[in-house]
């Protein structure tokens, strides 16, 4: 639940916060000589009410982020007539796989080799387009973070193995590879996340250099906390809840 806020102020609450992070979103951009129409923000409903996400629509957000597929499904079932677009940016159990295809715009947390060959075959089945996917590394080593493990990023002896398993994903069909995705280790300093951010940024461009067939384009990275940073190096998605919804009680 979110801290109380009095009726007749919420929209308003939710409006300023918004501006104050694009205004840092843009600062974080200038400062990294990027254009901020390059970087998209994904508001994180969790636990937040259908009528708080009409709000940030209002508001004029358009990418909802959504950790559990039967949480999205009541979601969207309510704001069907809205024109959002939905992306899981939790762990995906390969059980749950059939429902995310049909409900998400994009999947952040591919995160096995497992679990994409499941989504290609229920995609080949349902005769669906191509979904936009992003790999999920966990490049901290953080033993609670999912993902690729892949500790170190570029320096990790297994990244040829990890690239092994990519060209694998890549053979399959109507799977749209389009970059990758990371949660950093919680800091009170942001600048802790900066080297994990930056080992995203090399793995990414070494990706690219060995399947130059793929985009990567995206780099989905930073939360309230860090996305500033996370876009100095980077980030073309940043993933926010607290920031704009408030301290969850």
């Amino acid at each position: 639940m979110l801290c109380p806020l009095r009726a007749p102020h919420h929209h308003m609450i939710i409006t300023e916060r918004l501006e104050h992070i694009h205004d840092r979103i843009a600062a974080a951009a200038r400062r990294s000589a990027r254009n901020a129409d390059e970087i998209t923000l994904v508001a994180v409903t969790k636990t937040h009410a259908p009528a708080i996400i009409a709000e940030v629509y209002a508001a004029g957000v358009r990418h909802i982020g959504e950790n559990r597929v039967q949480e999205a499904a009541s979601k969207a079932a309510e704001l069907a007539s809205y024109d959002l677009r939905w992306h899981l940016i939790g762990h995906l159990q390969r059980n749950k796989a059939r429902r995310a295809i049909e409900l998400f715009h994009c999947l952040h947390s591919i995160d096995n080799l497992r679990l994409a060959e499941t989504l290609a075959r229920l995609l080949t089945e349902h005769g669906r387009p191509a979904l936009p996917v992003l790999l999920q590394l966990n490049i901290s080593g953080e033993q609670s973070k999912e993902g690729f493990n892949l500790p170190g990023g570029l320096e990790n002896p297994a990244f040829d193995t990890f690239c092994a398993e990519v060209a694998h994903i890549l053979a399959l069909p109507h799977l749209q590879l389009s970059g990758l995705m990371t949660v950093a280790p919680w800091s009170e300093n942001p600048e802790q996340a900066r080297p994990i951010f930056r080992n995203m940024r090399s793995v990414r461009d070494e990706l690219a250099r060995r399947f130059p067939q793929v985009s990567w384009h995206h780099l989905s990275m930073g939360m309230s906390d860090d996305f500033a940073v996370a876009i100095e190096e980077g980030a073309t998605i940043v993933r926010i809840g607290r920031a704009l919804f408030g301290e969850r009680a």
